[in-house]
């Protein structure tokens, strides 16, 4: 039996059976489909997770904190500090891949900015950088360089400036533009409390050499100084020098040459007994919940095809039981044991094809 003669046989059975090679086909094409909708469901979730996330953060920054012992059960005491010293500061930039380690200190106060009649502001931040740009930010107007007598402004900063003494009858004034402000002299207000509670303001004048781009994080509510003048900023708050070889930094920020070290250096981080978080291992989570969901998905689809191909087999096991008279006939002109099933595994394949 010739090829041809083969593959004309098996179209003319299958078309003989056109309801059950029919119904046979839809249980292949809805396990087919089930498993390719399903893992690519799994898959489009996942990458729209990950772009949706990547959007929380520079994912190439770590945040580092001084590392805390296991407390007393007894006392509560904390049993030792990891403190964020100028050697710690050497080690972390000593780990490979690490581009940048830039301490930070926050104001302990309260401090806020005053232009013209407004007032407004956001938290401000002592950074220990020549150039904002090393934190990977850009700069909407102005220069990112931290000078001294100068501060610069998150995007969010102008919107937050409102007049808190409008004359009667005054319509409300519309907050200032980043262009009004760039190069603009203000006052920045520092405000403390004795130890009576009465309130002690200190006033700075300064000038507002940038305002950085959107950043959709903590930048954009924030004020940046040069550390040095928080050192001095929180003498001020709290009656004592800042000591930093005893205290240290309370926080860093570690830059890496591309996300796919974060992870490795914020481990490499945390090994050193300092406290260490970056986006990345929060979508490295994410991205193994949407893989478990995935194999789920998966799973449930291999079933449904499961089903189609047991459907394939008791469809061609049935045909076989009814046609022992088509068999014996075929064997009885000379067909040969491979030829009869070589015509039922083509009317399965011919099945299978048909259903995807």
């Amino acid at each position: 039996m010739s090829f041809i003669d083969l593959f004309t046989l098996i179209l003319e059975n299958l078309a003989r059976r056109k309801g059950r090679v029919l119904l046979t086909a839809v249980g292949v094409i809805i396990g087919t489909a089930a498993i390719v909708l399903l893992v690519s469901l799994g898959v489009g979730l996942q990458q729209n997770a990950a772009s949706q996330l990547g959007g929380i953060g520079d994912l190439t920054k770590i945040q580092v904190w001084p590392g805390y012992g296991e407390p007393d059960p007894a006392t509560g005491e904390v049993s030792s500090v990891s403190v964020l010293s100028d050697q710690s500061v050497a080690d972390i930039a000593a780990i490979p891949g690490v581009t940048a380690v830039i301490p930070q200190d926050y104001f302990q106060g309260w401090g806020f900015l005053t232009v013209d009649r407004l007032e407004g502001g956001g938290q401000i931040l002592g950074i220990g950088t020549d150039d904002l740009s090393n934190l990977g930010l850009t700069a909407q107007l102005g220069s990112l360089a931290v000078e001294r007598g100068s501060i610069i402004i998150g995007s969010s900063i102008p919107m937050s400036l409102y007049d808190p003494r409008p004359r009667p009858g005054q319509s409300m004034t519309e907050p200032p533009t980043a262009e009004d402000l760039i190069d603009k002299q203000v006052t920045l207000t520092l405000v403390k409390w004795s130890s009576d509670g009465t309130e002690v303001r200190k006033t700075i004048r300064m000038r507002i050499s940038g305002v950085i781009a959107e950043a959709r994080d903590e930048p954009d509510w924030t004020m940046y100084v040069p550390l040095s003048d928080m050192n001095g900023y929180n003498t001020w708050v709290t009656g004592q020098p800042v000591d930093r070889k005893k205290n240290g930094y309370p926080n860093l920020v570690v830059r890496v040459t591309d996300l796919d070290r974060a992870i490795d250096v914020a481990d490499q981080i945390m090994e050193m007994g300092y406290q260490a978080y970056t986006p990345q291992s929060f979508i490295q989570g994410i991205s193994g919940f949407y893989t478990i969901l995935q194999i789920i998905f998966g799973g449930v689809g291999a079933i449904a095809l499961l089903v189609a191909a047991i459907g394939i087999a008791n469809t061609m096991a049935m045909a076989i039981l009814e046609r022992t008279r088509e068999i014996g006939l075929m064997k009885a002109v000379g067909a040969t044991n491979r030829q009869v099933l070589s015509v039922f595994l083509g009317e399965s394949a011919g099945i299978g094809f048909l259903g995807g």
